[in-house]
C-alpha cells in the first residue's frame, strides 16, 4: 500500500511523464537514447504493480496495454520509426497502462494514434516554411528537374536548406538530373544527409509525438474517438 494515501495514478502518469522528458532531451542531444533508459523505468514499472493497492487489477491493465506491443515491433521493423520509439512506448503502456484524467475513451492504442496525428503538424510547419521563402523570391526548386505534383508534395514533405543538420535528403541523382525522392526511409538505417544546399526532411525525433501524444492522452483522451464522437 502507498503511504499517505498517494494516488497511484498520479504517480504513475507523473513517472511516464519523467521518462518522456529524459527521453526527448538524450533525443534531441545525442539522437540516441541508451537502452539502459527503458531498463530502469521497466523496472520501476514493476515495483508500480508491486506496490500497487490492487496488483492483480494492475497486472491485467498492464496486460491490456501490451496489446500495442506486437504493433509497434512491426512498426519499427518496417522503418517507420526506431527502436527507441518502439520501447518507449511499451515501457509507457506498462508505466501507466492507459492512463487518463479525463473520463472519455482510453484504448491501448491512445498513445500511438495521438502521436502519429501530432506527427502531421510539421507538415504544415515545412509549408509554411516554404510559403514564405517563394514569397521572398527564392527559387527554391533551382538544378531539380520535377513535375508540378513532385514540387507540391515536397512542399509539404521538407525544405530547402544550406545547413542540413539533422535531416534526411530528399534528393537523389538520375543521370546527371536531381531528382526527389519522396519515397519512405527507414528511420533506422538512413543517414543524415551531409550535402549542404539541398532538400531534406527534417529528423525530428518520434519520442517528442509520443510526449505530446501521452499528454494529449492524460488532459483530453483519444483525439480519434472524440472526434467521431462530436459527429
Amino acid at each position: 500500500m502507498l503511504p499517505y494515501n498517494l494516488d497511484i495514478n498520479i504517480l504513475r502518469i507523473s513517472i511516464g511523464l519523467a521518462m518522456l522528458l529524459i527521453a526527448s532531451i538524450l533525443d534531441i542531444k545525442k539522437r540516441e537514447i541508451n537502452d539502459v533508459l527503458w531498463i530502469v523505468f521497466g523496472a520501476v514499472a514493476a515495483v508500480l504493480v508491486i506496490i500497487s493497492p490492487d496488483p492483480w487489477s494492475t497486472v491485467k491493465s498492464v496486460g491490456i496495454s501490451m496489446i500495442i506491443a506486437p504493433i509497434v515491433l512491426v512498426i519499427w521493423r518496417f522503418g517507420i520509426f526506431g527502436g527507441a520509439d518502439a520501447f518507449c512506448l511499451i515501457v509507457l503502456g506498462a508505466l501507466a497502462p492507459m492512463a487518463s484524467l479525463q473520463g472519455n475513451t482510453i484504448t491501448p492504442m491512445t498513445t500511438l494514434t495521438n502521436a502519429a496525428i501530432m506527427s502531421v503538424v510539421p507538415l504544415f510547419a515545412n509549408l509554411a516554411r516554404n510559403l514564405i521563402a517563394l514569397s521572398q523570391k527564392k527559387d527554391i526548386f533551382n538544378g531539380l528537374n520535377e513535375t508540378r505534383l513532385n514540387k507540391t508534395i515536397a512542399l509539404f514533405v521538407g525544405y530547402r536548406t544550406k545547413n542540413p543538420k539533422y535531416g534526411f535528403s530528399m534528393e537523389r541523382i538520375e543521370g546527371n538530373q536531381r531528382r526527389f525522392n519522396l519515397g519512405l526511409q527507414h528511420a533506422e538505417t538512413t543517414e543524415f544527409c551531409k550535402r549542404p544546399d539541398t532538400w531534406i526532411t527534417p529528423g525530428i525525433p518520434y519520442v517528442i509525438f509520443i510526449s505530446f501524444g501521452f499528454i494529449i492522452q492524460i488532459i483530453y483522451g483519444d483525439i480519434i474517438f472524440n472526434l467521431i464522437r462530436i459527429h
